[in-house]
Formats: C-alpha cells, structure tokens, sequence
C-alpha cells in the first residue's frame, strides 16, 4: 500500500519505519521545515521529501498526518484538494475533539475517509508500539492497518473526535493522579512513611480500577461532608510539614461544593444516578 505522512517529526519517522517494516511503502513524507535527521532518514530509506502539501499527493492509499495539532485542521484542508476519492487519511496528531470533527466533514465533501487516531502514550519510549485509539468513518481501515505493524489499537465512540475527547479524559485522571503522587509521596518522603504509604494503599490494588472509580463516585454523594473533614486535616498535616500543598485544595474545593449542595433529594443509588446529580451540580457552579 502507498502511504505518505505529512510531518517528518518523531512520529511521523516512527510510524514511517513501522509501515515499510510491515511491508508497505512510504512513497513521501512532508516538513515545511526538515529536520537533518529527517533528510537522512529519507535519504536512507530512498523516501521522496517535499517541503509542502501539493500534487504529489495523489499517488497515496493512506495519509497519515503527524504535525502539531494547531495546524491539523489547516493541513487536512490543505491536502484534501489533492487526494483521490476512497483516499484514507489518518490524524496522529493532538488535534482537538471539535478540529477532527470539522477535518471528518472536509474529507467526507471531498469522498476522502477520514480517522482520529490519539496516540495515549510516549513515542520516545513506545516506539511504535504505542497504544492508539481510533475512531471515525476510517477507523476500521487504520486499525486493520496499525495491526500489521504490530500497534495495539483499538477502535473507540462512534464518530470523529471521540479518540481525542477519550484521550483528554484519560489525561485528566493520570495528570490528576500525576500530582496527586507527587504531593502525596512528597509528604510520605518528609515523615520517613513511604515505604509504609505503600504496604497501606495495596488493599486499592484488589478490585479493578472501574470498580473503584465507580465506588468513589458513588459514595462521594453521600459521604462528602464526613471526608470534607478529613481532607482538610490533611491539608493541616501538610502545612504543618513546612509542604506547601497545590492539589488538596483544589480536592477540598470539589468536596465543600458537594457538602453544599446535599439537601436530601440527591439520587446516590447507582453509578448513574450519583453521576447525573454530579454533572448537574458541576454545570451550576
């Protein structure tokens, strides 16, 4: 099959070197502004480099799009004049839910299918075996091609931009996380207690992860004014420790709205029902 990319950065080389070793052929790769590395690697690998999207285009199967995600929409726009119908073109990039949104209806004016790949994870360590989702008319065809290369992908929502949205919501729970460590191991780390931190938090590792975010959601309706109490005696542990914390208050902020808001007609019997209360209660405030 006949692939270009456009964008010859760290994901576009990846993903260029993953298709020829799975047998297809890279016939071109675009950069406005190439890198040395890049034009050794297509050197190398005999791959025509072009300076900018045009004609050149048409000789492709698959498009796979590598470049910054404020351009994206502005790129796919750009080379949908150029491609043939039945054409399959392939976001990578960090473009935003409602950009690969808007790029899916230009390609489908244009009988160009269209795929919202999200890479949700570090090239620079996964190579390309990196974890993708997929979503969008295309999504079948680039999770049949992905395979071949050995990624895990997998298909995911039902239209485009349902991969980008899925992958930001991932980030806000690992960044949110993220912090949450950091400040948590910290404090653990002052008081000499990491070691012992861990032997405490193992009884979460014993259910699966929906279970337990679905607990916490649930018992968060009925519970938060009780465990309002004790998030801010962490804080004051914190404090105490000389530790300026960041993330606690902004969890105590979150627990004090909750707090307030109970009055007795809330619905805390299911997942559901917990988180219909709850997105009510985040649209007011």
């Amino acid at each position: 099959m006949n692939i270009t990319i456009i964008g010859g950065g760290e994901v576009g080389r990846c993903y260029a070197q993953s298709l020829e070793q799975a047998g297809h052929r890279v016939v071109g790769i675009c950069d406005t502004r190439p890198s040395d590395a890049l034009r050794q690697y297509c050197l190398e690998n005999r791959i025509a480099l072009h300076d900018a999207i045009g004609s050149w285009l048409t000789q492709a199967e698959v498009v796979i799009s590598a470049v910054f995600g404020a351009v994206a929409l502005e790129t796919c726009k750009a080379a949908l004049p150029h491609l043939s119908a039945g054409t399959l073109y392939a976001d990578f990039t960090t473009a935003s839910p409602q950009d690969m949104r808007s790029a899916a209806a230009e390609a489908q004016r244009h009988s160009v299918t269209f795929a919202d790949v999200a890479i949700t994870g570090a090239i620079s360590l996964g190579r390309g075996k990196t974890p993708l989702l997929c979503a969008g008319a295309g999504a079948s065809a680039i999770e049949a091609l992905m395979r071949e290369t050995g990624a895990p992908i997998q298909q995911v929502g039902a239209q485009a931009g349902d991969a980008a949205t899925l992958k930001l919501l991932r980030s806000v729970y690992t960044k949110g996380c993220e912090a949450l460590a950091v400040e948590c191991l910290v404090a653990a780390e002052s008081k000499g207690l990491r070691q012992d931190l861990y032997r405490v938090l193992q009884d979460i590792d014993q259910q699966p992860l929906q279970v337990f975010l679905e607990m916490l959601v649930r018992t968060h309706v009925v519970h938060a004014g009780r465990r309002l109490v004790e998030v801010r005696e962490a804080i004051r542990q914190l404090e105490r420790e000389g530790l300026a914390p960041r993330v606690m208050p902004g969890v105590a902020a979150l627990f004090e709205r909750t707090a307030g808001a109970i009055d007795g007609s809330e619905d805390a019997s299911t997942v559901e029902s917990s988180l219909r209360w709850l997105t009510a209660l985040a649209r007011q405030s």
